[in-house]
């Protein structure tokens, strides 16, 4: 499973510039994923596409630009981020696209969250008291 996590997280690394560059700043490899899931997840649009995607086996593009109030090149837009993450994946059934969640990446994202959320240690309510 950790060799899968790495070379998921390489294979990522390897078609997008911008992290490799973040990564001369000894970020580690785990807050350079979460920080692109964490972008990826940082618009509404994107939020209601996944809760779409995670309902359905999979989907075409007419269907989720029927579902969401907004253009489809914002749709394209919000999908191409999703896809440049890893959250989604789509592939072109001719002349159509069909889209799904891609299920090892959002493992991987639900454990890295959750590691990420669960690294508090303040007991009290506040932990600036």
């Amino acid at each position: 499973m950790v060799f899968f996590v790495i070379l998921n997280i390489i294979r990522t690394f390897a078609n997008n510039k911008q992290c490799l560059v973040m990564a001369n700043k000894n970020y580690s490899i785990k807050q350079e994923q979460v920080a692109r899931f964490a972008k990826a997840l940082g618009h509404p649009a994107r939020i209601a596409i996944l809760q779409f995607l995670l309902k359905q086996t999979q989907c075409y593009f007419g269907d989720i630009h029927e579902e969401l109030p907004i253009a489809k090149a914002t749709v394209s837009q919000h999908l191409k981020e999703l896809k440049d993450a890893g959250l989604i994946q789509g592939e072109v059934e001719t002349p159509k696209v069909k889209y799904c969640i891609n299920r090892d990446n959002w493992r991987l994202a639900q454990e890295l969250f959750g590691e990420f959320f669960g690294q508090c240690v303040c007991k009290r309510e506040s932990c600036c008291e």
